[in-house]
Order: C-alpha cells, then sequence, then structure tokens
C-alpha cells in the first residue's frame, strides 16, 4: 500500500514507465515524463523554500500543469490545497488566507488578480501560461531549471495531505483536511469497485481539484490506465474523446449524461469500446442510467462520495448487482448507517428514511482551524453527520432521497426534489429536471420544476405533472413547470437548485 499521495506518481512510473499515463488536447505524457516533470516542479518549490506541512494553494483549469503541480507539490510533504476554478479572486483570497497559504500555483489569468497577496507569509506565485506577469515566478522556468530527480519526502500516511475547502453554499467555505492515506485509500476503492486495470483508457471530463477528479485521476494512474483529460465539458469533446481513444471507461455528473443523451449527434459516435461509465456528485434517475446503457451498452455504476470523505464511500460493483437509482455498497473498511433526523442514536430500519452517517479511513480529520464545526460535523465516537437523507434496502444497497437542506415542506409534508427530478426524467419527452421550493401563501412551500426538454421533443407541464401523479403521492407533483435552455451548475456539473430562482421567469402555474 502507498503511503503518501506523493509516493503514486513514483510508483506508476516505475511500474509502467514508457506507457502512455496522459492525454490532454494535443498532448501526451507517458509514466516518466509526468514523473520527471513533477520532481523538477517539485526541486523549484524547494529553492523557494517550500517544505513539508507548508499549504500550498493549486488554482487553474484541467491540464498537464495542474496534475504536474499537484504531485510535485504532494512530493515536498506540502500540503495540496486545490480550489474550484470558478470561484472569484475575493473567494480565493479568503481560502489562501484562511489556510496560511505558503505559495500559490496557478494558470496566468487566474493568478494575476492575486498577485499583490506576495508577502506577509505567502513566499511566491508560480504561473503557468503565456502571459506571467512580472513579479510571478514563472512555472516553465520551474521545470526547465529544476532537476529531473527528486526523492520524494517520507511522510507518516496520516498527516494532512490536503485541505479541499467545500462549496461556502452559507457563509464562508470550510477547508475540509484530508489525510494521505484517506485520499490513497479513496483512490484504491475506486480502482477495485470499478476493476480499473492497466488496460483501460479513461475520459473524464471532471474538474481536477474536485474530490471525484481527484479519486479518477489518481485512480488511473495508480492502475497504469490511460488518462484522457477533457479540459472543459462539453458535448462533442466528450463523445470525440471517448471515440478518438476507444476509450473503455467514462466518468461524469449527471448533468453530462443528460447532455450527452440530449445530444442530437449522439448515435453518430462510436461509443462501442465503452465497458464501463461511472456517475457521481449527484443522483442519477434509473431512467437515464437505463437510457444510456441501452443505447451504448455500457452500465452506469453510481458511486457517492462527498469532500469530507476524500472520495467515494460507496459503489455499485462492476463485478456483482448493478442498481441504477443506488449508490452501490459501503467500500471495504467503511461503515455505513441511516439514523433519525432528530435523533442521531437512533438506527432506522431499512426502508427507512432517516440520515446517512459515515464512519472509517475517508472521514476527513476535520475542518481546518475550524474546532466548531468539526463538532458539529464529527461525534465524539467517529460517526460523521452527511446532511443527505438516504435509505438502505435488505441488500445494503443505499439510496440517496436528498440533501436535508434541499427539502421542501409543503403543508408539513417532506418533499424531496431529487425524488421529482427521478420521475421527471423517466418522461420520454425531459432531457433534464431540476426541483427547487417556491414560496406558497397556503402551503408554506410549493415544489416547482425547471424542465429542459430533448431536442424536437414536446410536453406541457399539466402533462408532466400528470406523469408525476402516477408514481408519486399527490402532494409531492409540482404546481409550477417553467420549460429552460440550461440550469445553473456548478464547475463539477452539479445542479445549484439555490440559484433556480436566478432563473425564475415568476411561471406560478403548470403551463
Amino acid at each position: 500500500m502507498l503511503g503518501s499521495i506523493g509516493e503514486i506518481l513514483p510508483a506508476a512510473a516505475a511500474a509502467y514507465g514508457e506507457k502512455t499515463a496522459l492525454v490532454v488536447e494535443d498532448k501526451t505524457f507517458s509514466f516518466n515524463e509526468l514523473e520527471a516533470l513533477s520532481n523538477q516542479f517539485a526541486n523549484g518549490l524547494t529553492s523557494i523554500g517550500v517544505a513539508a506541512g507548508d499549504r500550498v494553494t493549486l488554482y487553474g483549469p484541467n491540464s498537464w500543469e495542474w496534475l504536474v503541480a499537484y504531485f510535485g507539490i504532494a512530493k515536498t510533504g506540502a500540503v495540496v490545497n486545490p480550489i474550484n476554478v470558478m470561484l472569484t479572486a475575493e473567494e480565493v483570497r479568503f481560502i489562501v488566507e484562511d489556510s496560511g497559504a505558503r505559495a500559490i500555483v496557478a494558470s496566468s489569468d487566474k493568478g494575476e488578480p492575486l498577485m499583490d497577496m506576495k508577502g506577509n507569509g505567502l513566499a511566491d506565485v508560480i504561473l503557468w501560461g503565456d502571459d506571467v506577469q512580472t513579479g510571478a515566478t514563472s512555472f516553465a522556468d520551474f521545470v526547465k531549471k529544476g532537476k529531473p530527480d527528486y526523492a520524494t519526502q517520507p511522510i507518516d500516511s496520516h498527516v494532512l495531505g490536503a485541505i479541499c475547502y467545500t462549496s461556502g453554499t452559507t457563509g464562508h467555505p470550510k477547508g475540509a483536511m484530508q489525510s494521505h492515506h484517506s485520499v490513497v485509500i479513496a483512490a484504491c476503492a475506486a480502482a477495485m469497485m470499478n476493476t480499473r486495470a492497466q488496460q483501460d483508457i479513461v475520459v473524464s471530463p471532471l474538474p481536477l481539484p474536485h474530490v471525484y477528479g481527484s479519486v479518477v485521476f489518481n485512480a488511473a494512474l495508480m492502475c497504469g490506465s490511460t488518462f484522457v483529460m477533457v479540459p472543459r465539458f462539453s458535448e462533442e469533446a466528450v463523445l470525440q474523446a471517448v471515440q478518438d481513444n476507444r476509450a473503455t471507461i467514462m466518468d461524469g455528473v449527471p448533468t453530462a449524461y443528460y447532455y450527452l443523451l440530449a445530444h442530437p449527434s449522439f448515435e453518430k459516435y462510436d461509443l462501442s469500446s465503452l465497458t464501463r461509465c461511472t456517475v457521481g456528485g449527484q443522483t442519477l434517475p434509473a431512467a437515464k442510467s437505463l437510457e444510456f446503457q441501452e443505447r451504448t451498452g455500457a452500465p452506469v455504476l453510481e458511486l457517492w462520495g462527498m469532500t469530507e470523505l476524500a472520495g467515494a464511500a460507496t459503489f455499485n460493483p462492476y463485478y456483482g448487482v448493478n442498481k441504477p437509482g443506488t449508490i452501490g455498497l459501503p467500500i471495504p473498511g467503511t461503515f455505513i448507517k441511516i439514523v433519525d433526523v432528530e435523533d442521531a442514536g437512533k438506527e432506522l430500519a431499512p426502508g427507512e428514511r432517516g440520515e446517512l452517517m459515515v464512519k472509517g479511513p475517508l472521514v476527513m480529520q476535520g475542518y481546518y482551524g475550524n474546532e466548531a464545526a468539526t463538532r458539529e460535523a464529527i461525534r465524539e465516537d467517529g460517526w460523521m453527520h452527511t446532511g443527505d437523507i438516504a435509505t438502505v434496502d435488505e441488500d445494503g444497497y443505499y439510496t440517496i432521497v436528498d440533501r436535508k437542506k434541499d427539502m421542501i415542506l409543503t403543508s408539513g409534508y417532506n418533499v424531496y426534489p431529487a425524488e421529482l427530478e427521478r420521475v421527471l426524467c423517466m418522461h420520454s419527452s425531459v432531457a433534464l429536471a431540476a426541483v427547487c421550493g417556491v414560496p406558497d401563501e397556503a402551503k408554506g412551500e410549493v415544489a416547482k420544476a425547471y424542465i429542459m426538454l430533448k431536442p424536437n421533443a414536446k410536453a406541457g407541464g399539466q402533462e408532466l405533472a400528470d406523469h408525476c401523479r402516477q408514481h408519486l403521492a399527490a402532494y409531492k407533483t409540482p404546481r409550477a413547470v417553467q420549460f429552460v435552455e440550461q440550469v445553473p451548475i456548478t464547475s463539477s456539473g452539479k445542479i445549484m437548485r439555490r440559484l433556480l430562482k436566478d432563473i425564475d421567469d415568476g411561471t406560478k402555474t403548470l403551463g
């Protein structure tokens, strides 16, 4: 078992050498080339005083430079602080200051607005790209001048390896502290549950800083797979990457599958090389999972994880029973239970809805510099609150009902948006459905659906409500439907339900 993040690439290079490790746009890199580049970068960091335990912020879009920097940072024993590329400079400033970062490594466009932070504890700003501002250190110079050999620092596997900040939906984001052990275990779990191996070619449009993206690229390198990085999601880019590289695995979030299935040229691409796909980040309605499998022949294996877990804690196994619509089984060594929302000490029986709680090696060490939030999230006995409402069936497969905070309370009844979205997506005309609560004088809140239709498809609001009523209790059906061309999503592809109000046109009927 590898002991640290910094050991992943050296071990892979020793095992797979000149085999292609990374494909990104028109560039390819062997395992040996990535190992040498990350060594050169690690030497550059050491030259400016970065040492074990220092925090280094990594801020930029999917690129080979990002991946090289990630492993270079880890090799020095410094703590990687990968952050969402969609964050504003103001948000990044908070994270840099909150984490006490020693250095920032960024693309030139993202790092330039942060140049005035240099000094006062921030030793340097290292930028990659064509226009590196005066005063910044050039990533290219680091790589050019650094030696291709580096002795990766020996590290206790249970010390802090990464600080990954939550999205900060309320107040400031919190930094989830992940040990080297938890990051390595998360990648090993993905390799085992998905049976990832040397012969696999993995296409991923997932953002590298996201915990799901981290699991995918680390697992690919550990297993000797070829990792095909899609810099930014688009239907054509992903479909072309699968076809051109004869990909065997594709990883994505639910919205990726929605958009791919709705793309008018979907059938024109040769996707026959795919043997299995994974989906995580939010629940994917079973209807969409089955549709994708019917049209490609590749099963979609749903998983579940969160930033506070360093990766996925449950998987639908490739060799085993795949239950679309569920998040599968816990990985070995991880314990999960469903408890009463009001009393975490009361475990619920199969089929009952409650909060999902987790215990095991993936659980974060806590929130960086925030003991109060840590105590609120992790109980003294090691069980962590997830905030997800879920059920478990008699076979031990878990199903996410929804996020606790997204629940709609209508006339005293709980309505879960994900449940409504699942049923709406069963309709043959629906490409994507997003649901949130809107104020109602009589009921307090009612469900409103934002619907993207498939190309050339037609459906009315009343038709969709009637469809829901066939599958759900009447109080759960949407009271308003708005047809849209897109919905707000995060950089990782999650539907941002709290921002649906920004595209609300005031529709208060079924239309």
